[in-house]
């Protein structure tokens, strides 16, 4: 039986937590195959959880700054005009539950940059540790590399879509790596205008959205994002970070 389209008003009752888990389903479905609608539902949802921590961190009284953030997520979802009302109610849940105070005097509480800027997701550590041991395999006559692997094989035995690669690039070795995730895919690649690379790719077990972002360990740099239920991070050792960002913006361009 073919679902029932995915309306406004799931978008933001998935935003709210409202929705059982097989419309949860479905519309994450709709939501890998829509990047717009995506990035805006965590867009909000990334609001909702900022207030979250605010709301549940902060003493009384609560500061003008954490009203406009209550605003803006308020905005977000009246844009979707079919369900203001579901929205203006949201947002009132978050707010009287702790107490809602927005005076000028007041001025308790802002969102802490520990919020804001997150430590990249758990899987980046992966891709990282993954990457060295692809350096190690290179150096051993033993380890013989093979540049040869299927997509759709790939994708049948671990649901895991591989990206277009640009084309001077050259795959040199493909290896499934064991991680916290469950298999990863590692490959790696001789690249012309930088040091050897290597994509990392994994479902971490979590459906987002992530924009390219990068993080280093050491002379370890990883530009990773995140496409629906799998997640993917471009690596390289003494990289500059900006140059990895608009390798990994150019491959994520190609799973949309």
């Amino acid at each position: 039986m073919q679902a029932d389209p995915i309306t406004d008003a799931d978008l933001t009752a998935y935003v709210d937590g409202q929705l059982e888990l097989a419309r949860r389903v479905e519309v994450e479905a709709y939501l890998s195959t829509h990047a717009g609608e995506a990035m805006q539902v965590m867009a909000d949802l990334r609001l909702r959880n900022e207030l979250r921590a605010a709301l549940l961190a902060a003493p009384l009284p609560i500061s003008v700054r954490t009203g406009e953030a209550a605003s803006r997520l308020e905005r977000s979802l009246k844009r979707r005009v079919v369900v203001r009302r579901v929205a203006r109610a949201a947002v009132l849940v978050l707010l009287l539950g702790a107490g809602w105070f927005a005076h000028d005097e007041f001025n308790a509480l802002s969102v802490r940059s520990s919020v804001a800027a997150a430590p990249p997701p758990a899987f980046v550590a992966d891709a990282i540790r993954s990457h060295r041991t692809s350096e190690i395999r290179a150096d051993m006559s033993s380890q013989v590399e093979s540049a040869a692997y299927d997509p759709a094989e790939i994708l049948s035995a671990t649901a895991i879509r591989i990206p277009a690669l640009p084309k001077d690039w050259k795959v040199r070795d493909v290896q499934v790596f064991p991680s916290t995730f469950g298999p990863s895919l590692e490959v790696s690649i001789a690249a012309p205008d930088a040091a050897d690379l290597s994509l990392f790719a994994v479902r971490p077990g979590s459906f987002d959205v992530l924009r390219a972002a990068t993080a280093s360990d050491g002379d370890t740099t990883a530009a990773y994002w995140q496409v629906g239920e799998v997640a993917y991070a471009l690596v390289g050792r003494n990289v500059a970070a900006s140059t990895l960002r608009q390798d990994a913006v150019r491959i994520e361009e190609s799973l949309h």
